[in-house]
């Protein structure tokens, strides 16, 4: 890791090479969260007609309050498991990270009953009586895919099959049973996916604790490992689900998650192997 290479005529060590891409990752992940604030805003315009209450907000902007949990919780593992020294973990510091860890956790816990209310929402879809042209150009849209809307206007509503027209119930929002089927998968996959990530950040945040305490024996580590492993294939699953039937977004933001967690075990790993060390 620490070899010298040459970067525009000058040297720098891979292991600083590492840092940069780790960091830039981190970095893109922070920029999700601009990203999915855009997204959430224009479906809450659609879904949310008489405006978004105070407890429909994590409902409507979950996607974009979920990402921001999760890059300030992947900051505190960071400085936990990297930068920080054993020295350092204590006193004001510790309680800090442990305020800021504490108050994602709730977001995140809270971000996942969005998504099972949203998945829970998308079950409750009634046979929509009138042709869709019949509803054009009166303040109802359509739904294209997962989160994104259109007005119904008398030139789009064709597109829409009167047989198999579905309405989210509670909303002015129509689409063909088609379209609600794949979005209702994709809720599924969303509260997989969250689940597989609050179990992942369970197990390392008690690695961590015994890590801390020096407690973290080899055998410990072997078994959360496997356990971890599996969640990760789980989650890399949902990612190429996302791949091949959400949004690339979706399937980008995933895929970022999982190398940034792989380097918050590289550094757990190398954290632990120093202690059995000394």
């Amino acid at each position: 890791m620490s070899e010298v290479v040459s970067l525009a005529g000058v040297p720098v060590t891979r292991y600083t090479l590492f840092r940069v891409f780790k960091y830039a990752v981190y970095c893109l992940l922070a920029y999700n969260v601009y990203a999915f604030f855009l997204e959430n805003q224009a479906a809450a315009g659609t879904v949310f007609q008489d405006g978004v209450s105070f407890g429909k907000i994590i409902e409507a902007y979950n996607d974009s309050i979920d990402t921001l949990a999760w890059v300030l919780l992947l900051l505190v593992f960071e400085l936990e498991t990297w930068v920080l020294s054993d020295e350092r973990l204590k006193g004001g510091t510790k309680w800090l990270l442990n305020v800021i860890s504490s108050c994602c956790y709730v977001f995140i816990v809270y971000s996942f009953y969005g998504y099972v209310s949203e998945m829970v929402s998308l079950s409750h879809l009634l046979p929509v009586t009138q042709a869709a042209c019949d509803l054009a150009n009166g303040g109802w849209s359509m739904v294209l895919e997962q989160d994104t809307y259109e007005v119904l206007t008398a030139v789009n509503c064709t597109s829409l099959s009167d047989a198999h027209l579905l309405q989210m119930a509670g909303t002015q929002v129509i689409g063909d049973a088609a379209v609600w089927r794949e979005i209702q998968w994709l809720a599924w996959v969303d509260v997989i996916n969250a689940g597989a990530w609050l179990l992942v950040v369970a197990i390392l945040a008690f690695d961590v604790w015994l890590q801390m305490r020096h407690q973290l024996s080899d055998a410990i580590m072997r078994y959360s490992q496997v356990i971890k492993a599996m969640l990760y294939i789980t989650l890399l699953v949902c990612a190429i689900y996302w791949g091949f039937n959400g949004s690339f977004l979706d399937f980008w933001d995933a895929f970022l998650w999982l190398v940034a967690f792989f380097f918050i075990e590289m550094n757990l790993f190398e954290w632990q192997a120093e202690t059995s060390a000394e």
